[in-house]
Parts: structure tokens; C-alpha cells; sequence
């Protein structure tokens, strides 16, 4: 299968669980992805301390990311000129469009963002990056749109070293309990599978952070949760 093809294959898989993709997440994460996001808008803001004109959510689904960034600005006392949400999932942004009606939504690839250059002061990307076929073509993309000294915010599963009592229990979650559950909320099992069988084909923290590098970024900050199942990386465009 040729990359455009998978790509496409991904996307439509997306579209059919659109509207169970809410429920399912947080049964799944047992509710802990809430403070995986909240801590990286929060870190965020503690980083870039100019005006915030434009937030750029990619592989927005159906806008949860959005809705934090909103949610931890008022908190910090920050004003947002405009938070936008891109993903090419139609299913999932009309999902995003009914609980954000305030929010700002456009169909589009991680690649091909309709965007002008040096626009936006923070792009965020969660739990996508590893369903981008084209990561680097996206890196890329991402540093042409940002401003200089805007930051590429990213949330993800990343590989680890296979060793270990806790890699085993987690393996276990990963590859056994979740496609079931997953699966049954969803009625599509095939989704859920993809899950685990796409973190084990993507990248550790670190390899990412050097993807990062050649596309002009320097990580400031990078923090793992709950075993490290996830991880957050904050990289500052140079």
C-alpha cells in the first residue's frame, strides 16, 4: 500500500468512529489524558509570554485539545486571538463542531496546512503525529507556519525499551484490554488494534526530538506519564 493510499486508509478509519472516539477515549485512558493535556498548555504558556494571536491544533479530532488551551488561558489570565482546529477526518471535526461551536474548524492534512507562513504562536499536535504518514513533510510544514520563537506542542505514545515488570503490564493493557474494550464501545475492534500496532511502529522520545531538530525546532521541554505511556515534547522554532 503506497503512502497516500495508507494515509487515506487511516483517515477513514477515523471517520467511522467519530461518534464513539470521546466515550472510548476516556474509558481507555481512565480519564488521566485531562491532565496530560492540561499540563502541556500550561507549560506552554509558561514558556511563550508574548500575545497569542493564533493556536493551530492539528489532528484536532474532535477538538478536546482546543477546549483545553481555552480552558488553561483563562486560568493563566491569557488572551487568545484565535484557536483553529485542522484534521482531514470530516466525521471527526462535525463531532468537534458540536461541542465547540465557538471554535473554528477546517478539513486539511498535517502536510498541506491552509495557512500563511510565520502565522501561528503555538501549533499543537495530539496523540496525531504517529497517524502522519509524512511525519517529516509535517515537521516541516509546522516550522513554515509558525512564527520564530512560536512553539510545536506534541502529545504522544512513544515507544519504549522493552524490559521490565512495568513494559509487561503495560504491554498487556495495550495489546490485549484495549482493542476488546475499544472495540465494544466503538463496534470497530480493527480501530483499537491499529492503536498498539502503531506506537510499537513509531519512535522513542528521542528520536523524535531529532526528527524535530531537522526541521529547525529545539526542544525545551519533555516530560513522560503514567509508565510512559505518554509522552509530551514542547520544542521552540528557531
Amino acid at each position: 500500500m503506497d503512502n497516500n493510499n495508507k494515509q487515506q486508509k487511516i483517515v477513514q478509519m477515523f471517520d467511522d468512529i467519530a461518534g464513539t472516539y470521546d466515550t472510548a477515549n476516556r474509558v481507555l485512558s481512565m480519564g488521566i489524558d485531562i491532565q496530560w493535556r492540561k499540563t502541556a498548555c500550561d507549560e506552554t504558556y509558561a514558556r511563550y509570554s508574548k500575545p497569542i494571536d493564533l493556536i493551530v491544533d492539528v489532528a484536532c479530532g474532535t477538538g478536546d485539545m482546543m477546549g483545553y488551551w481555552a480552558k488553561q488561558a483563562k486560568k493563566a489570565g491569557r488572551q487568545i486571538g484565535k484557536i483553529l482546529g485542522v484534521d482531514p477526518s470530516v466525521g471527526m471535526t462535525d463531532v468537534g463542531k458540536q461541542k465547540f461551536p465557538e471554535f473554528e474548524f477546517v478539513i486539511s492534512e498535517a502536510t498541506q496546512l491552509p495557512l500563511g507562513n510565520e502565522i501561528a504562536d503555538i501549533l499543537s499536535i495530539s496523540y496525531g503525529i504517529r497517524n502522519v504518514v509524512k511525519r517529516q513533510e509535517a515537521f516541516m510544514e509546522f516550522s513554515r507556519v509558525l512564527k520564530t520563537g512560536g512553539y510545536v506542542v506534541i502529545l504522544e505514545f512513544t515507544k519504549d525499551d522493552k524490559k521490565g515488570l512495568l513494559f509487561g503490564i503495560k504491554d498487556f493493557y495495550m495489546n490485549k484490554i484495549l482493542p476488546k474494550i475499544g472495540g465494544f464501545i466503538s463496534k470497530n475492534k480493527e480501530a483499537y488494534e491499529y492503536l498498539p500496532s502503531s506506537i510499537e511502529g513509531f519512535l522513542t522520545s528521542s528520536m523524535l526530538q531529532k526528527e524535530l531538530d531537522m526541521a529547525g525546532f529545539e526542544t525545551e521541554f519533555i516530560k513522560s506519564f503514567s509508565m510512559d505511556i505518554s509522552t509530551l515534547v514542547i520544542a521552540r522554532k528557531r
